[in-house]
């Protein structure tokens, strides 16, 4: 069942309806379906974004002859068939069932195997850990933005739960004692009131939207990340605060404060107000909360113990991290940059920070990173 073309999208670039997909039927962009391709891809997305932000790199890949699919994940766009509400089933949104979707999607396509998963942001952590999880099938990994510092560990020496979490209870609160009280965002999006809060933003979700992919990327100058000591709220509330908002603000006020002008906005080239248009379209239709359960999932200490089941396991096949050299998202969680590179991964190929791109690298610096991705690409076929 094909879908209504996009606006934006370059000839050769089809979108269509995929069904029975792990209770899903599923959107997706699909380009370079002729004969003969040279490989697979799958391009996975994050927050708060739609299959539509891979626009600008499907066409490169698909012209050096690969078969490029980017999906609408799990609480997304126009794939349907997820839970939207809060009080839901948060266990559909753990990583390793968005893993099932991925591996679904796969097989609906009848792909044996797949080249390359490449993930941005939270599509990152889902390419890793389809990558560490089935590397029989996935064959090349590209996590964008979001670094993979392995999976958890088991503990040892204390029983299970008695050693702190670094990122528990203790650490909001003293985020919250700060001269400048503050809070962190991914605790903010698992609270009941995240999705009516942006979704309903008094500036309007075109125009929350807006302010939101303006302050995460190069275009606002204050971006300029680096390493931070440690997991401590002093040293967590020097990054801006679209990861470490204000106590008493909501993300639709944090960024309500970074409004471009509209001269800015009118010289945005990486995101047209038409292309911009379509993800405050997508998410008026279907809000949030499918997507903030995500992070809700992430943080649950009961579904992430699961994982530990992998605990001290690599990926093992070839991996390439690449970032906007703008984009605090390589430093937001201590360590796991240098992490990813030592332990996380055995065979990592390498790590780029393209300049001129904050956190909406694909977007961005569209260009560079196809070139990029086609390196990458080039190399697992040596």
């Amino acid at each position: 069942m094909n879908t209504p073309e996009l606006p934006g999208l370059e000839p050769g670039i089809h979108s269509r309806m995929l069904r029975n997909i792990n209770g899903m039927g599923m959107h997706v962009l699909e380009a370079g379906t002729g004969h003969g391709a040279r490989g697979r891809i799958l391009l996975l997305h994050g927050f708060p974004e739609l299959a539509y932000s891979w626009r600008k790199v499907m066409r490169p890949l698909a012209e050096a002859g690969f078969h490029v699919v980017a999906p609408d994940q799990r609480g997304y766009g126009q794939t349907t068939g997820w839970d939207n509400r809060f009080d839901g089933n948060l266990a559909a949104s753990k990583p390793l069932n968005l893993v099932q979707d991925v591996l679904g999607l796969a097989a609906a396509l009848g792909w044996q195997d797949v080249s390359a998963v490449i993930g941005h942001d939270f599509g990152s952590s889902v390419a890793a850990w389809c990558a560490l999880v089935r590397p029989d099938v996935f064959r090349g990994v590209v996590m964008m933005s979001a670094p993979f510092a392995g999976p958890p560990a088991i503990t040892t020496g204390a029983p299970e739960g008695a050693r702190p979490n670094p990122w528990g209870p203790a650490l909001h609160a003293a985020l919250a004692q700060l001269p400048r009280p503050r809070k962190h965002y991914q605790w903010y999006y698992a609270t009941r009131g995240a999705d009516a809060h942006m979704r309903q933003a008094a500036q309007g979700i075109h125009d929350f939207l807006r302010a939101y992919y303006h302050h995460k990327s190069a275009d606002w100058p204050r971006n300029q990340p680096f390493k931070l000591a440690g997991v401590s709220a002093a040293e967590l509330a020097k990054m801006p605060t679209y990861y470490l908002m204000d106590l008493i603000e909501g993300m639709a006020e944090a960024v309500a404060h970074e409004m471009p002008t509209a001269q800015q906005v009118a010289h945005c080239q990486w995101l047209t107000d038409e292309e911009l248009a379509v993800y405050s379209h997508a998410f008026a239709h279907t809000g949030f909360q499918g997507a903030l359960n995500w992070y809700r999932a992430g943080i649950d200490e009961t579904l992430a113990a699961e994982l530990k089941v992998f605990s001290g396991r690599r990926i093992e096949v070839p991996s390439v991290f690449i970032a906007g050299a703008s984009d605090w998202g390589i430093y937001q969680k201590p360590g796991a940059f240098e992490a990813m590179q030592k332990t996380a991964c055995s065979r990592m190929v390498d790590c780029h920070l393209v300049p001129g791109a904050g956190h909406w690298v694909q977007q961005e610096q569209a260009q560079a990173v196809a070139a990029l991705l086609l390196a990458f690409m080039q190399n697992l076929q040596k």
